[in-house]
């Protein structure tokens, strides 16, 4: 089964609170795409992982990939880029 590499580019929201950094994707909130870490490069690098493994199984299946109307898009943030392995478009087959 053939397998290909696709990027996908989010834009996460990245807040101070209380001596540490949160970071969340608002539209993958319920998914579980919110963490935290001690620094901005941390909080990141961590946030990065959890969309990647939000990510990643539906672009597996061949399914679609979590994403938001534009109107629903952070206004302001940081973005993100994520790859992951998906499985070719001629190998999706429909139920």
């Amino acid at each position: 089964m053939g397998r290909e590499l696709r990027t996908y580019t989010f834009t996460i929201v990245v807040e101070p609170a209380d001596e540490v950094w949160h970071a969340y994707r608002p539209t993958l909130s319920p998914y579980g795409a919110a963490t935290w870490g001690a620094t901005r490069e941390e909080v990141l690098a961590h946030v990065r992982e959890v969309v990647g493994m939000i990510v990643e199984r539906p672009a597996e299946e061949g399914g679609p990939v979590p994403a938001a109307p534009a109107d629903q898009e952070p206004a302001s943030g940081e973005r993100i880029v994520v790859t992951v392995r998906a499985r070719l478009d001629d190998e999706v087959h429909s139920a």
